[in-house]
């Protein structure tokens, strides 16, 4: 176990701040503050979404320590204002993971900022997450999204689950096949996730 502390502090700087770095709460925070400072597609949310407020608490709750780092002057007069634009990708996926949350709680609510701005990423979901696998990203919607977790019932690869879901909202199948089973990308939605780049 230590050794992997040592790795994930070795890697990523604010986790050497992290209460709990082997948790994958905790590293789905640090996750998804290193993506908005990585992706365009985040570009104008240096808090992935939350109010200055809450980012400021996240930071001091699960990284006491990195304060001087990651709460600069500039983020300090940061305030977010969401896209006037309807249909924001960001804004879609966000709302759908808060209507599916267990608990109101304030780390679920975090953790659906935090996982929305991790499907901005261009890897399969929980590797832009920072997880060990697959396994560790469906535990956390068990927990945490858990009616959610029950309707992906074909075991769906998460990001594709999400904008699955999105699409069927919108009325939108882009899919014609009459199930998943014939589908001929059903490799690409229900296969392995273990290397490569997500497509």
């Amino acid at each position: 176990m230590l050794a992997k502390i040592d790795a994930y502090q070795h890697y990523d700087p604010l986790l050497v701040h992290a209460r709990a770095p082997s948790d994958p709460v905790t590293q789905t925070f640090a996750a998804a503050i290193n993506m908005v400072r990585s992706s365009s597609r985040l570009a104008g949310r240096l808090t992935f979404g939350l109010e200055i407020g809450d980012y400021k608490s996240l930071i001091e709750t699960y990284f006491p320590g990195a304060q001087g780092a990651f709460l600069t002057p500039a983020l300090n007069a940061f305030k977010y204002t969401a896209p006037t634009s309807h249909g924001d990708e960001f804004d879609d996926v966000l709302a759908l993971l808060l209507e599916h949350r267990g608990n109101t709680g304030t780390e679920t609510t975090w953790l659906a900022y935090a996982v929305t701005a991790c499907c901005m990423g261009d890897d399969h979901l929980w590797q832009d997450m920072g997880l060990n696998n697959r396994q560790e990203l469906s535990g956390l919607m068990q927990q945490h999204f858990s009616t959610l977790y029950e309707k992906n019932t074909g075991n769906m690869r998460w990001k594709k689950f999400f904008y699955k879901q999105l699409c069927e909202r919108a009325g939108a199948y882009v899919c014609r096949s009459p199930s998943c089973a014939v589908c001929v990308d059903y490799q690409n939605c229900f296969g392995s996730e273990e290397e490569g780049l997500w497509r």
